[in-house]
């Protein structure tokens, strides 16, 4: 089937639009009938004739390449579009088939990948790693397949990631269903990392030195190798599938994600490159090089439908979005009210008498700050202040007033709080005086000394007030801590007392 133009693949919304968009659309088949996932699909030279044309799995012995085209009836070409699927349950079969005497044949995979032995020789085959049923993690040979090395886990893994080489050093990344994450090391029986998620994990990609974790409350996170979680992003809808985007001409490594709502959103770390919209919920994904174009996007939706796109030789991704420039809010028209003619003649004004209106804000500016500081220092002189400003004298006084009926005229209840506010230093010999008016107020207790204050804490002092007035008046009642000979005062405080309600009512 030739490729679709781009206006026969309309449901792919703004990405459709190949003037603005990153990707080419070079196929689109909504009846492709392909159901799989990401993890059984590749792109690969089967043919060994440098085009990479059809899709497997990541089994890439040989061995089974020689199983595939002996069992074939027709070649497999992206022109036919037969595409080969295999299941876990196939996978096991192929492997089973080339069992030794030490692998039970009653183990079930649950998934695999594979690890280079070493980068002197470039036409090894890749190890083997399999996860198990059992809880174990089998490194095999490719072609004799015994077993190199076997780690066990807690749980059952079902998401793999390797790094490293077989012979030197190597990583296992392993999500269980246990809803943890596993690290394992060449040397290690067990796991010696271990990354506890709230959720199940839904894809596990390895990005340079970050393991990537999709997890079922439809967020992306990011860890080091050691368990240490690095960012968090938040999707706007479930995570279908994971996969690696990698564009060796420009070096760049980046996450695919295939979302619920049809989107594939690509992140480089916590930072989002580029929105992909797909007119289905999208189920596997797969990039890499096709033909002879090396960058290429395969992506298999729920329906069965598959698309390919191929990346632009052009374009770059920035962080940010999909889009280079502003933010699309920068380009909303505000709703700015009309210039009414008392706004045009006062903007006519200040132009013209700028430099005045500024100087007389300048002289009205100084002019309060020489009040605020003329007040200040009237303050400091009749301590008036609540709180003491000598070092020598550390208090701090609050008033407050309790009103209590006794018969018809109202009796007020005076609470002065005193606090030493030094840190080690207790005061002693202080005096309280209460300054009223004698034709409105009676006091038993109008002056008294004030017991030792020890640092820091709160001490109530209280006197009754009595009113006299039977018109509701009311006063200040001004209360001065004083030190014993000194006729200055240390605080001072204006209490504003209620009217008298009850000898008003009398």
């Amino acid at each position: 089937m030739a490729a679709a133009s781009s206006s026969d693949y309309n449901g792919c919304g703004a990405e459709s639009n190949e003037a603005n968009s990153k990707w080419l659309d070079a196929h689109y088949d909504p009846m492709a009938n392909i159901h799989t996932f990401s993890a059984c699909l590749a792109l690969a030279d089967l043919h060994g004739d440098g085009e990479y044309k059809d899709r497997i799995d990541p089994l890439t012995l040989k061995e089974m390449l020689e199983s595939i085209r002996e069992t074939a009836e027709e070649p497999l070409s992206i022109q036919s579009l037969r595409f080969l699927q295999l299941e876990l349950s196939e996978m096991e079969a192929f492997v089973n088939q080339h069992k030794s005497n030490s692998i039970k044949r009653q183990t079930v995979i649950t998934t695999m990948t594979t690890l280079k032995k070493n980068l002197a020789d470039e036409d090894a085959v890749s190890c083997l790693v399999l996860g198990t049923e059992n809880k174990e993690l089998l490194v095999l040979d490719p072609e004799a397949f015994t077993i190199l090395a076997k780690m066990s886990l807690p749980s059952v893994p079902v998401f793999l990631e390797v790094s490293g080489q077989f012979d030197v050093e190597f990583r296992l990344a392993a999500a269980c269903r246990n809803g943890n994450i596993y690290i394992l090391r060449r040397d290690s029986k067990h796991p010696k990392y271990c990354i506890e998620l709230n959720a199940q994990p839904v894809g596990l990609i390895r990005v340079h030195k970050v393991l990537v974790v999709g997890s079922t409350q439809d967020s992306l996170h990011g860890f080091t190798h050691k368990g240490k979680k690095l960012w968090t992003v938040q999707m706007p809808a479930a995570i279908l599938t994971m996969n690696l985007l990698e564009q060796h001409s420009r070096g760049l490594q980046a996450v695919m994600t295939g979302l619920a709502n049809g989107e594939v959103r690509i992140y480089r770390d916590k930072a989002l490159l580029n929105v992909i919209h797909t007119p289905d919920a999208v189920t596997s994904l797969c990039f890499g090089r096709y033909g002879r174009e090396d960058n290429t996007l395969i992506v298999t939706t729920r329906g069965g439908g598959l698309i390919i796109k191929i990346l632009k030789r052009t374009a770059v991704f920035v962080e940010g979005g999909s889009e280079v420039g502003p933010p699309p809010a920068q380009a909303m028209k505000l709703n700015v009210p009309r210039k009414t003619r008392l706004y045009v003649d006062q903007t006519l004004r200040e132009r013209e008498a700028g430099t005045a209106m500024h100087r007389a804000f300048q002289t009205d500016l100084y002019l309060l700050r020489l009040r605020a500081a003329r007040a200040y220092l009237q303050a400091l002189e009749s301590s008036l202040s609540p709180v003491s400003a000598t070092a020598r004298e550390p208090l701090k006084l609050h008033a407050v007033v309790s009103i209590w009926v006794q018969g018809l005229g109202p009796t007020f209840k005076l609470t002065l709080h005193l606090q030493n506010t030094s840190t080690a230093r207790p005061v002693l010999g202080l005096l309280v005086c209460c300054l009223y008016n004698e034709a409105l107020y009676s006091l038993p207790r109008a002056f008294f000394k004030v017991p030792l204050l020890v640092p820091g804490l709160n001490y109530p002092l209280e006197t009754f007030v009595e009113s006299l007035s039977n018109k509701g008046i009311s006063d200040i009642i001004k209360v001065l801590v004083l030190r014993e000979g000194q006729s200055a005062p240390l605080l001072s405080a204006h209490v504003n007392m209620p009217g008298s309600e009850g000898l008003a009512a009398a």
